[in-house]
């Protein structure tokens, strides 16, 4: 066992991290929850039965962990606001540490294409980082979030749209504000 858990940490812990980081968009967080992920798999690994790839399995676990902590992060912070009896619109919780796109170096439009990335539906991010940056194939992507193939397509379908829009809208708005 040990062998096999030392073999799928080499080979998927980074690709893990990337995806746990696009979710979370904090590094020290999407660490903890690569580790979360390898914890619940040495703990269930006797229990797979290899009904899908050992790959989309872990992804599947990963975005398990990302999704519930996205979901602890967002009851935390309704409870917070709850407190103060305050609007979430009035007052909002900033995060200091550095954005992802702060951190990806070069590439002008990746970073514009991920900033917009974010105004997607946490289904649409999804899909794209699995379809795009991970690239996993419909079939993968649709096993790790436990959707039908057509789901997939017509998830990533919407998010390509609301992309191009957004992108279309900012590219307006920079050639506005050089005429100025």
């Amino acid at each position: 066992m040990d062998n096999e858990f030392e073999r799928l940490y080499e080979t998927y812990h980074h690709s893990l991290f990337q995806f746990l980081f696009y979710m979370v968009r904090n590094r020290q967080i999407a660490e903890e929850l690569v580790q979360e992920v390898y914890l619940k798999v040495f703990k269930s690994y006797s229990s797979f039965k290899g009904d899908s790839s050992e790959k989309t399995w872990l992804y599947s676990i990963a975005r398990h962990v990302g999704v519930d902590w996205i979901r602890s992060q967002n009851r935390k912070k309704r409870k917070f606001l709850g407190l103060f009896s305050l609007s979430e619109k009035e007052y909002q919780i900033r995060d200091e540490d550095p954005l992802p796109e702060e951190i990806i170096v070069g590439q002008e439009e990746m970073k514009e294409v991920y900033m917009m990335l974010g105004k997607c539906t946490l289904d649409q991010q999804q899909v794209i980082i699995l379809r795009y940056i991970e690239s996993l194939s419909i079939t993968e992507t649709a096993t790790v979030l436990g959707w039908t193939e057509s789901k997939v397509k017509t998830t990533q379908h919407r998010a390509i749209k609301v992309l191009k829009e957004l992108l279309h809208v900012n590219d307006q708005s920079q050639i506005r504000e050089v005429g100025r």
